[in-house]
């Protein structure tokens, strides 16, 4: 992973983009969400969580004296499903929502940011709820105030729960400016008249294809062979392959590729 001086931003030293080289010898460029786009998304998340919270919270309260009139003892268990419900929805919203969207809630879509690991790749599901359980430090001592001081000190904006995931957020942009590279994405050398599934492949998946069917003429036939298999082990299991599959695996990625272009599917 490195970072080209010329990326950084205008304020201090803070990187603005962030070049990862990933283990298929590919190289993805991200633009690094700034802490005003991160605080965006949280006003928008935390509007979200006081709406709801206050609706579950005074209906909630009005049915546990409800049920109290009646069942005394109803009462405490109410009052303790209520404050679980509120723990979940401060904290376990994040996680939930970043592990069904691919790293992004709400607010974060608002905001046009996404949270990836330092790899590039998505976070684990382990990654993301860590991640976000630290926040419960980061608020210290109110208002998020170590999560911000965390994020204005380090380099790529990070707070402890990024530090501790490994994760990083960037901007969506980021993903969109991989469109044009499949302009270039070469033609099948032998047609398949049926869809492999490439609308599957997430947008990383399809760069690392694209990058290496471009690349490919420039390495050792050795290395060209490995780098295509350890891509295609990586993406098989969500292709959808003829079960008397006689295709080379070069010809499956380059069909994957082809697909996606001549489909619009650029995620």
């Amino acid at each position: 992973m490195s970072s080209n001086p010329s990326d950084r931003a205008s304020l201090g030293s803070y990187t603005e983009k962030l070049t990862i080289e990933t283990p298929e010898q590919t190289s993805l460029d991200f633009a690094i969400a700034g802490v005003g786009s991160r605080f965006l998304a949280l006003a928008v998340d935390t509007l979200i969580q006081t709406l709801v919270g206050f609706i579950v919270g005074v209906g909630g309260t009005m049915a546990i004296g409800g049920l109290a009139s009646v069942l005394p003892k109803s009462a405490i268990w109410g009052a303790a499903v209520l404050v679980l419900f509120f723990f979940l929805l401060y904290f376990a919203y994040f996680a939930f929502f970043e592990i069904i969207w691919n790293g992004q809630t709400p607010g974060k879509r608002k905001a046009g940011i996404r949270v990836i690991k330092d790899s590039g790749r998505p976070l684990t599901v382990p990654e993301s709820i860590a991640r976000n359980l630290l926040r419960i430090v980061d608020w210290l001592p109110a208002f998020y105030a170590v999560g911000i001081v965390s994020a204005v000190l380090t380099k790529e904006n990070k707070r402890l729960g990024d530090l501790v995931a490994g994760s990083l957020v960037v901007r969506e942009s980021s993903f969109s400016d991989l469109k044009p590279v499949w302009q270039t994405a070469p033609a099948p050398s032998s047609p398949v008249l049926v869809p492999l599934g490439a609308i599957h492949l997430t947008l990383e998946e399809s760069a690392l294809i694209d990058s290496f069917l471009n690349r490919r003429s420039e390495l050792d036939y050795d290395v060209r062979v490995r780098m295509a298999d350890q891509i295609f082990q990586r993406v098989k299991p969500k292709l959808t392959l003829p079960a008397d599959n006689a295709l080379s695996v070069e010809t499956i990625l380059e069909t994957l590729a082809y697909e996606r272009r001549t489909t619009g599917g650029y995620g």
